[in-house]
């Protein structure tokens, strides 16, 4: 897989940037397909670090319900894979520069 379909995203959140801080782990939408050892040569190669474990989870697909007026609207959000990297000590990645 290429690098740029490997990592999609990263995950910004309140959560994730608590475990930033605290334990060096930063979270990435990343490919279906992608397994571990291919996300972590992406996140070495992209960001220039070295990476010391990944960790993969599958969130499953939601469906979403709509009222409107032309009535009851269906539908379902697809479903994506996330990596929580963890760094090895002392490394860092600045998302946001």
């Amino acid at each position: 897989m290429k690098l740029s379909e490997v990592l999609v995203r990263p995950v910004i959140t309140e959560k994730v940037n608590l475990q930033m801080e605290r334990n060096g782990r930063y979270t990435f939408v990343v490919g279906k397909h992608a397994n571990k050892l291919e996300i972590k040569k992406a996140v070495e190669e992209f960001y220039g670090v070295k990476v010391a474990d990944v960790n993969t989870v599958v969130v499953p697909a939601k469906s979403k319900t709509r009222f409107t007026k032309a009535g009851l609207l269906a539908g379902r959000k697809p479903s994506y894979k996330k990596a929580i990297v963890t760094l090895a000590k002392d490394e860092t990645i600045d998302l946001f520069a």
